[in-house]
């Protein structure tokens, strides 16, 4: 069960300053550039020793093989006995996956040209309705690609809480507003009851008929039929495709409507790009590798149990946000996929924010704090506003400077004006925010993770800790079953005796 991980324990680091004065190749050794993008893990505590370990490390839980058996098809989600399949969304997987993948995308750019041609009349925006993954990637990818498109306006709405609904659509008009339903089960709870909202929401609005300004993104079509909503309207994804991992598939419609689909295809082909990296590349020059290498370092070896990840690019701001779902969730598991317990911590607490924002709020505790927490910056070199570029290079200055700060510290004669220094960062710097890097982006960003559950002997790709929640809400809101004190009180409190 140990499966080599008893070599990390030994293996032993110096500060920071000090790896960078002993190892003249440092900076080469650790960084690597892939499709746009500059990865630099020199300021973590990774030495030639640690790598090495943690490649055999790697060897000992079969990570070539698993990577082999993700971009296959093989059954590598064994708890719900089938595939991972989000790389053949981006042409990278089995034969006969691919073939489908292209099948469905080519259904769905058909239904992007004809809303484009007119097909549905005059549409200027979209309400994208979904929770989870099938809201948080499409959310992401438009904030941070189509804010100057001037295609259509996107509004994805996740919350039950009809504020968000209310928020969403009190600035559109709903005669000229189409409404997508993204729903893998298309049973889900939050989003079919925000669904039913939005439908009345057309109707009060001189909607004749609502339910033919619909599109149906789902896994299970027969679902949306039932819904009632028309065959010729349901964009269909292969339910070998995970929510969090989906925005590859129809779950991207919003994104294609944004961008337009030579857009949508660019990001596909960059998250291939990365697909080929992590696929070729030796593990010792391996992006998703390395940086899954000083995951599990600071969370196994150090024992630290969070992560700060801080965009210092505007376009960016909901990529922490994401990676709570894409990293949490499929990392977030106590048991190895034989069912037993891991015996070792395995996903760290995944948070963060916007820089220059978070310095002026949290970093506080990064430099001075008592909590090791391994930090990671992501910024672009081109900015895309129309302001005076010295804003930019203020935004890039204050990011290299808070990882220089980190690592370096600053010693004072005053121990409260005094930074202890060697804490760890990553730096991840894209040329440019455009399709095709953000692609690849969040490719690394799925690979690392996979890595991670490999190196831990879990399945990244269930999320059974979300569903005991979910029972305990129906059987709430359909009431005649007890619940602990604390509940009853709270449930009268808010809905009166007998609810």
């Amino acid at each position: 069960m140990n499966g080599g991980w008893d070599a990390l324990e030994g293996v032993e680091t110096g500060p920071l300053t000090q790896l960078f004065e002993a190892e003249p190749d440092r900076l080469s050794r650790l960084t690597v550039e892939e499709s746009g993008i500059r990865f630099d893990f020199s300021k973590t505590h990774l030495t030639p020793e640690l790598v090495s370990a943690f490649a055999a490390l790697a060897e000992a839980q079969a990570l070539p093989g698993a990577r082999d058996a993700l971009f296959s098809g093989a059954k590598i989600n064994v708890t719900e006995d089938r595939a991972a399949e989000h790389t053949a969304e981006r042409g990278q997987g089995s034969p006969d996956s691919v073939q489908r993948a292209q099948g469905f995308h080519a259904r769905m750019r058909a239904l992007v040209d004809a809303i484009e041609a007119g097909a549905f009349g005059e549409i200027r925006s979209i309400v994208h309705i979904g929770i989870g993954g099938s809201a948080l990637g499409p959310d992401f990818v438009v904030d941070a690609l189509a804010r100057d498109a001037g295609r259509y306006e996107v509004a994805v709405v996740s919350n039950v809480d009809a504020a968000a609904l209310e928020e969403a659509t009190a600035r559109l008009d709903p005669q000229t507003t189409l409404l997508v339903i993204a729903s893998k089960t298309f049973t889900t709870s939050e989003t079919m009851l925000n669904a039913q909202s939005a439908l009345a929401w057309l109707e009060m609005g001189g909607v004749s008929d609502p339910y033919g300004r619909v599109i149906a993104l789902t896994a299970s079509p027969e679902k949306a039929i039932e819904f009632g909503i028309d065959e010729t309207r349901i964009l269909p994804f292969s339910d070998t495709v995970g929510g969090r991992y989906s925005l590859w598939s129809s779950i991207g419609f919003p994104i294609a409507l944004a961008l337009g689909w030579e857009g949508f295809e660019t990001l596909l082909e960059g998250a291939a790009a990365m697909d080929r990296h992590f696929r070729l590349q030796p593990l010792e020059r391996n992006a998703p590798v390395l940086a899954a290498f000083v995951d599990r370092y600071y969370a196994n070896v150090r024992g630290a149990q969070t992560r700060a990840v801080f965009a210092y690019d505007e376009r960016l701001r909901l990529l922490p946000a994401y990676l709570q779902q894409l990293e949490m969730e499929s990392v977030g598991k106590s048991v190895r996929l034989d069912g037993s317990p891991v015996g070792r911590a395995t996903s760290q607490i995944t948070w963060g924010g916007v820089g220059t924002d978070a310095q002026h709020a949290v970093f506080q505790l990064l430099h001075q704090g008592t909590h090791l927490v391994p930090v990671e910056f992501v910024a672009a070199i081109e900015p895309e506003h129309g302001f005076d570029f010295a804003h930019h290079r203020q935004l890039l200055v204050n990011c290299f400077a808070q990882g220089a700060a980190l690592m370096a510290g600053k010693s004072s004669d005053d121990p409260a004006r005094s930074y202890p220094g060697d804490r760890p960062s990553t730096t991840i710097l894209l040329d440019r925010v455009d399709p095709a890097t953000l692609g690849a982006l969040i490719a690394f960003y799925e690979h690392r993770t996979f890595v991670n559950a490999v190196l831990l002997g879990i399945n990244a790709f269930d999320q059974f800790g979300v569903e005991l929640g979910k029972e305990i809400a129906k059987s709430i809101d359909s009431g005649g079953l007890q619940f602990d004190p604390s509940t009853e009180a709270l449930i009268e409190r808010a809905f009166g005796k007998g609810a």
